[in-house]
C-alpha cells in the first residue's frame, strides 16, 4: 500500500500506513482504511480512522490528526468507488459523520468545511536564494535574527524533549490541549528515515523547535513550539523557517510545505508575510447521524470559555489532562 502512496498523484505523508498506525496505537482509535485492488495490484487507498467522541459518538476521518487525507487513486472510477465504500461503511456503522481532508474538491456532493488553507511553494535551486526571495520585512527580520541575535539551526531527533516542552507551552497559551509526548516518539519510530527535528538556539538556549516529515521531494514543517517571548525578543519563527528552507534545499528537496492554518488566524497572516501563497483546502463532510458540521474549533466563539479555562490550569496539570483530552480532538 505504501508503495502505491509514494507514486500516487494525491498521495501524501498522511496516507502512509505508519501515520495511521501511530494514531491507532496512541489514541486507541480504530483503523478502517480502505484499499482498492485490480487483480493483485493496489490502485487506490483511503486512510480512514474511526474516532470516538467525548459523549460516545463516533466519526470516520481521513485522516485523523492530519491535515490531508481523502482517496489517493489511480483513476476517477477508483476514487469514487473508495468514497462510496466509505459512505456505506459510515451509514452501516451509524457514525456521526464521514470527513475527508482533501486538497481538492472531489465533486461528490459532500458539504464543505471551509476553514483552512495550506501553504506550499517550490524551493530555489540554491540555499542562498531562500533569503533573497523573501518579502523585504521578513527578509530583514530573518537577517537580523541570524546576524544580530546570533540564532543558529541544528538538526537531531534527540531534540524531541525540547520540541515537546515548547509545543506544550504554546498549546496551553492558546488554550488548547497538546498531544502526548509518546505520540511524537511513535512518529519518530515509525518513520526513522522520513522524520526529523530542528532546533533553533540563541547561544545555548533553545528558542524554537520544529518536527518535519520528509515525503518524496517535500519537507513538511508540521509540529512546532517556541519560547514564550522568542518572536518578540529575537524573531525566532521567521529565522527558523527561513533556515529550515535552506536546510531543505541543501538536502535536495524541491517543495516546502508550511502546513495548514485557519483562515484569519495569526499563523495564516505570518505565513503570507513570509512570501507563501494560501491554497484552499477542501475538507468534505458526509453527515450521517450528525445534524450539523463540526464546530469545535477556535473560530467558534463558544469555545472561548474552554480556552480561558485551559490557559488557567497549572502547566503540569494541563500536560496530564492533555493525554486524555487530545484523544477527542482528532
Amino acid at each position: 500500500m505504501d508503495r502505491f502512496v509514494l507514486s500516487a498523484e494525491d498521495g501524501t505523508f498522511f496516507h502512509l500506513s505508519g501515520w495511521t498506525r501511530a494514531v491507532v496505537d496512541e489514541f486507541k482509535h480504530r483503523d478502517r482504511s480502505l484499499v482498492a485492488l485490480r487483480g493483485d495490484q493496489v490502485v487506490g487507498v483511503l486512510p480512514l480512522t474511526e474516532c470516538g467522541g467525548v459523549l460516545g459518538g463516533r466519526s470516520l476521518i481521513s485522516n485523523a490528526y492530519a491535515v490531508y487525507g481523502g482517496p489517493a487513486a489511480a483513476d476517477r472510477e477508483t476514487e469514487v468507488a473508495l468514497v462510496r465504500a466509505a459512505e456505506e461503511l459510515a451509514v452501516a456503522e451509524g457514525v456521526g459523520r464521514l470527513e475527508l481532508r482533501c486538497k481538492r474538491d472531489l465533486d461528490l456532493g459532500f458539504e464543505r468545511l471551509d476553514l483552512h488553507a495550506t501553504f506550499i511553494r517550490e524551493l530555489p535551486d540554491q540555499a542562498e536564494e531562500v533569503l533573497k526571495r523573501m518579502p523585504k520585512k521578513a527578509r530583514a527580520d530573518a537577517r537580523k535574527a541570524r546576524e544580530g541575535h546570533g540564532l543558529t539551526l541544528v538538526e537531531g531527533r534527540w531534540y524531541l524533549g525540547d520540541l515537546v516542552r515548547l509545543f506544550h507551552a504554546n498549546k496551553q497559551a492558546l488554550g488548547s490541549p497538546a498531544l502526548p509526548a509518546t505520540f511524537f516518539a511513535r512518529l519518530l519510530s515509525n518513520f526513522p528515515d522520513h522524520s526529523t527535528i530542528h532546533l533553533t538556539k540563541q547561544g545555548d538556549e533553545p528558542v524554537m523547535a520544529v518536527m518535519s516529515f520528509l515525503f518524496r521531494d517535500q519537507v513538511l514543517a508540521y509540529y512546532s513550539g517556541s519560547a514564550p517571548d522568542a518572536d518578540r525578543r529575537c524573531k525566532a519563527s521567521g529565522f527558523t523557517y527561513m533556515a529550515l528552507q535552506e536546510w531543505s534545499v541543501r538536502a535536495g528537496y524541491r517543495l516546502f510545505d508550511f502546513g495548514r492554518s485557519r483562515k484569519g488566524a495569526g499563523a495564516f497572516a505570518f505565513k503570507a508575510r513570509q512570501g507563501f501563497e494560501a491554497q484552499d483546502l477542501y475538507y468534505q463532510v458526509r453527515l450521517v447521524r450528525d445534524r450539523a458540521l463540526p464546530s469545535l474549533n477556535p473560530s467558534n466563539p463558544k469555545t472561548l470559555v474552554l480556552q480561558r479555562g485551559w490557559r488557567s490550569l497549572p502547566a503540569g496539570l494541563a500536560r496530564r489532562l492533555s493525554t486524555s483530552a487530545s484523544r477527542y480532538l482528532p
